[in-house]
């Protein structure tokens, strides 16, 4: 039996490019030597997408089970039975039901220990609403199959990371939803994460204000000096290195990022906006705080371009092995501190400096 991380694969919605990158990204063969990929779908439906891609010597390995994953092959389990009819482009039933189908396996099998990361390729956040799915998008239903208190929306590229305190809500409900705790909170996470998921021993963040030129004293608003500077010391307080709160604009238009190792941003548009624009197609979105590794592309289904082979791959693979980096970087740190304990305490920040090439 092989030992190689394996990472399972949610097809995301079948009329969007979610199968195209997938399909585009598992015929790099360098990927196998690396990690075993596993596909939650159905051979049928990525037999339509590979011949509209006109990849015909691209084949599956077809499995029952997780444990059955071939260590040098792109391997599908079968999640329905039925013939489904694929419509590119189309926002319908058919794309949300089948997407559902796919992440409720994949997720199963995650939680289950039958694999070891899921990278998620995008879904309608519409369409996929159900009996069984009744949240904004796959961050929330994750968290409530890790039974996580609390999770981070987490864009991270090779040059920029970026947090968000509230993520998939109206904007119009932006204000009334930041607290004292929940920045906080958000802040305890991302430092977590870059120690434990990154391998930064001293992260250094920056939190932006929610308010033009953040606030600007209290006259464009009260949010930055009420909340969100007294976040920032209580998160200083509790051992977090943190600055701000910064104004948005000038913060990324001067470059001043490039000073902290991440960015917590107070809203979905403030902080996605300049990801986007600086690592459009290879950023990747990874929920921090979960207790299983999820990752994604930063992009969504792509109907516009869906069936045109026009959709670029890159964002998939950054996913792909951002997950792999994540996970690796957690078992070594587990080994680390085992061997802590049997060698009778040696600190477990020399770890970080066996680590240079993490990221």
């Amino acid at each position: 039996m092989s030992n190689k991380i394996k990472i399972g694969i949610s097809v995301g919605d079948i009329n969007g490019i979610g199968l195209e990158v997938i399909l585009k990204a598992l015929s790099e063969e360098s990927i196998y030597e690396h990690f075993t990929p596993i596909v939650y779908g159905h051979t049928k439906i990525a037999s339509y997408h590979r011949k509209a891609l006109g990849m015909g010597d691209f084949t599956f390995n077809v499995i029952n089970s997780a444990s059955l994953a071939n260590p040098k092959k792109a391997n599908m389990i079968n999640c329905w039975e039925e013939d489904v009819k694929i419509d590119l482009g189309a926002i319908n039933e058919t794309g949300g039901k089948y997407a559902l189908l796919s992440l409720e396996k994949a997720t199963a099998d995650l939680v289950s220990g039958e694999i070891d990361a899921l990278v998620t390729a995008p879904i309608n956040k519409h369409n996929i609403q159900s009996d069984t799915f009744k949240f904004p998008g796959h961050t929330e239903y994750l968290q409530e199959k890790s039974g996580s208190n609390d999770v981070l929306m987490f864009l991270i590229s090779e040059n920029l990371r970026i947090g968000v305190v509230t993520a998939h809500i109206p904007v119009k409900d932006i204000a009334a939803s930041i607290t004292k705790e929940k920045i906080v909170n958000k802040l305890m996470l991302i430092n977590q994460s870059l120690k434990k998921d990154f391998w930064i021993e001293k992260p250094k963040i920056a939190v932006l204000g929610l308010n033009p030129h953040a606030g600007d004293n209290g006259l464009l608003g009260k949010e930055e000096e009420e909340i969100i500077m007294p976040a920032i010391q209580q998160a200083f307080d509790k051992g977090v290195i943190c600055f701000g709160p910064y104004s948005a604009d000038g913060f990324f238009g001067k470059g001043s990022y490039k000073q902290f190792d991440a960015v917590l941003a107070m809203y979905h548009d403030q902080g996605l906006i300049p990801f986007k624009t600086m690592a459009f197609n290879t950023g990747v979105n990874y929920t921090a705080g979960l207790k299983f590794v999820r990752t994604s592309p930063d992009h969504g289904t792509g109907y516009d371009i869906a069936g045109k082979n026009l959709a670029s791959p890159t964002s998939f693979i950054e996913a792909l092995f951002a997950a792999l980096h994540i996970i690796k970087s957690r078992r070594e740190q587990e080994e680390l501190l085992r061997n802590q304990l049997r060698g009778g305490g040696k600190l477990v920040e020399t770890a970080f400096d066996l680590k240079d090439d993490a990221n």
